[in-house]
């Protein structure tokens, strides 16, 4: 479930970002603009630290398995 969560909040964070900046350029807000940017960055980094948890998780848990095969065909 937190792994939905965290899609959930990378996307939602993107989409907010690109929105504020957008109204950031639309009201001439350098301010609002440069928050929205820093917010959809955020959603960026936070989808590939994602990416980067289950890698390793998917990586861990393959080494495992294999470790358990071997103990089990002894």
């Amino acid at each position: 479930m937190t792994d939905l969560k965290n899609k959930f909040d990378s996307v939602k964070d993107k989409i907010m970002g690109k929105t504020k900046e957008n109204v950031g350029k639309a009201t001439g807000s350098e301010e609002t603009e440069l928050e929205g940017k820093a917010q959809s960055q955020t959603g960026e980094l936070k989808e590939k630290i994602g990416e980067y948890k289950e890698k390793i998780a998917k990586k861990i848990n393959d080494t495992l398995d294999k470790n358990e095969d071997n103990i089990e065909n002894k």
